[in-house]
This record gives structure tokens, sequence and C-alpha cells, in this order.
């Protein structure tokens, strides 16, 4: 089954770190996508690094895709505004699955409505746009967390390629496809090893799901990963596949 190879986070905040994981798919001739965030927690705003613009337009321009990966990438950041319409932003145990155990406080879209996710999309696109990005590839909620009526939103504005955990989906065509997601978590000694063990017993599941390898940058950070990294793009290369959306087809 086919694999597509992807690089979280890409943002100035990170510029050592994701140039690390460039250079490990470079090394076995993978071109990853992209997950750019607009504003890396409110704090790396890419219309004030007009060099990492350029870079990013460079990597567009070599064949990497580019996907919106949020707005600030954190739970909880940014101005709000009254909602007037639309559906509410998730509660209650859904929220707390989202922020306390599968991310800690980054599922952005899990936090919000549904006006202020519009309006987090426009102002996304608007940013990357600037940034000479004319063409996005799909959207990724950071920690792959949104409310279904998301997907109704990313259909209306055209796109053609969203996942969460379990599935990926070309919003436009309303179709959806189980995928097995490979991806390390080293925010604790517990969450590293388990990962690690994890990524390590799934890769079968590819005989019957396409896969995704998400390589995160505060990955590059630990010499254990950096490894098990490596061996992950050499086993994920021969079937390694541009766009992600051929994942929904496969």
């Amino acid at each position: 089954m086919p694999v597509h190879v992807s690089i979280h986070d890409v943002s100035p905040a990170w510029e050592a770190e994701v140039d690390l994981a460039l250079q490990a798919c470079a090394a076995v001739g993978i071109k990853p996508g992209l997950l750019v965030i607009p504003n890396y927690h409110g704090a790396w705003p890419l219309d004030e690094h007009p060099a990492y613009a350029a870079r990013l337009r460079g990597w567009q321009a070599a064949g990497h895709e580019i996907f919106l990966h949020g707005y600030y990438h954190l739970a909880g950041a940014g101005p709000r505004s009254p909602s007037t319409a639309g559906n509410a932003a998730p509660r209650g145990l859904r929220r707390l699955w989202a922020q306390k155990v599968v991310s800690g406080g980054e599922a952005e879209f899990s936090d919000v409505d549904e006006a202020e996710a519009r309006r987090r999309l426009d102002d996304g696109e608007a940013v990357l746009h600037r940034a000479g990005l004319q063409q996005l590839d799909g959207f990724i909620a950071p920690a792959w967390s949104m409310p279904p009526w998301m997907f109704t939103v990313l259909r209306e504005r055209g796109y053609r390629y969203t996942e969460d955990h379990l599935h990926v989906y070309d919003p436009q065509a309303g179709a959806r496809r189980a995928s097995v997601v490979l991806n390390y978590a080293s925010r604790t000694p517990a969450r590293l090893w388990s990962s690690l063990l994890y990524c390590r017993l799934a890769r079968p599941a590819r005989r019957l799901w396409p896969a995704r390898v998400a390589i995160h940058p505060a990955d590059m950070r630990h010499a254990v990963l950096r490894r098990e990294i490596d061996g992950l793009l050499r086993w994920a290369v021969g079937d390694a596949v541009v766009p992600a959306r051929a994942l929904v087809e496969a």
C-alpha cells in the first residue's frame, strides 16, 4: 500500500529541526509534505520572517506539498470575537480528550466554534498566500483533531485533502479511506518509548491500509528517534507517494 511522508509544525520556530527532517527524507529520495503553521503559538508570525517564507517558496517549487496546519497550533491562543451563528466549539469529554490525551493543549481546532474556525482559515490562507504560496494542497488540523462540522467547512472552501488519526479524506469528493499513521511522541519518556514501540508494531498494517509517516520537529532532538525515523523512511521509500490525496484513491 502507498505511504505518504510529511513534516509537521513547519515554522521558523523549528527551523533547525525541520532542516534535519528534510535531510533525513532527502537521503532516501523522499519529498515530504510540509504542514505549515502561520503563527506558531502566537509568537512566530510567518509575515515577520521573509527569509523563511522564501525557503517555503523554494520547497514548493521543488515539489513539496504545502498544507495549512491550523493557525496558532495552540488551544486558547489569539483574540476571540463573539459568535453569532454556526456550530459550537467541542466541549466536555471530546475537548478533554483532544487537549489532555491526544495533545498537550495544542488541538487548536477542537477549541473553537465554527465562526472562529472560518476566521482562522481565512487568516491562515492569507498568510501563506502573502508568503507566495499560491497553491495549498490541503488542511490538516493540529493534533489531527477537529469536530465533524469542519468537513463541511473544508468542502465549501475547495479543499481536496485532510486527515485525522484514523482516516484520510477528500472533502470535495466526499471520499474517506482508513489509514494507519506512524508518528512519535516525545513530551515524556513514557510517551517516547511507547510511541516507538507502537510504530514498530503497526508497520504490518500497511499491508491492509495506506500509511502515513508523520515527522514532528521535536523528534529530531532525540537521537533514538532520529535513528527510528531513518529506518521508517527506508521502510517507506519504495511506496512513497505524492500527492497525499493519492492515499484516498488507493
